[in-house]
């Protein structure tokens, strides 16, 4: 059985997808940009302002679930730049406590409304009694 997660929170759905689905105590994330949610729109051209709006997307959204970013056990990163790795690193670290979630970042030719960055992951529920 499957839930889905929606919040206003975070940015609203721009194609055919749920922000997040739960099953059991997994919660599988759709890809968040850096859209402001009152707004839906890009927050800034600054690439380490869209990399912490898309942390407090992705946040937002963990917490729509009952969890924090600190539950998320696998994140995926993409880039249109891979130089700016370092930055999602320092960016990164000031939302999450070790031990951190598993990782891949990738570099992309191109991400929807031409962002710099997108994240999805992987969110493990605490088991709650």
């Amino acid at each position: 059985m499957k839930t889905i997660i929606n919040t206003e929170n975070a940015p609203s759905a721009i194609g055919t997808y749920s922000q997040a689905v739960k099953v059991k105590n997994t919660v599988y994330l759709s890809g968040q940009i850096p859209l402001v949610p009152s707004t839906m729109e890009i927050v800034s051209d600054d690439f380490t302002e869209q990399a912490h709006q898309v942390f407090k997307n992705l946040s937002a959204v963990c917490e729509a679930a009952g969890g924090n970013l600190n539950d998320m056990v696998k994140v995926n990163i993409f880039l249109i730049d891979l130089s700016q790795f370092a930055t999602v690193n320092e960016v990164m670290s000031q939302y999450f406590e070790q031990p951190y979630p598993a990782r891949a970042a990738v570099q992309v030719s191109r991400l929807p409304k031409d962002v710099a960055i997108e994240i999805d992951g992987v969110m493990e529920l605490p088991n709650v009694a």
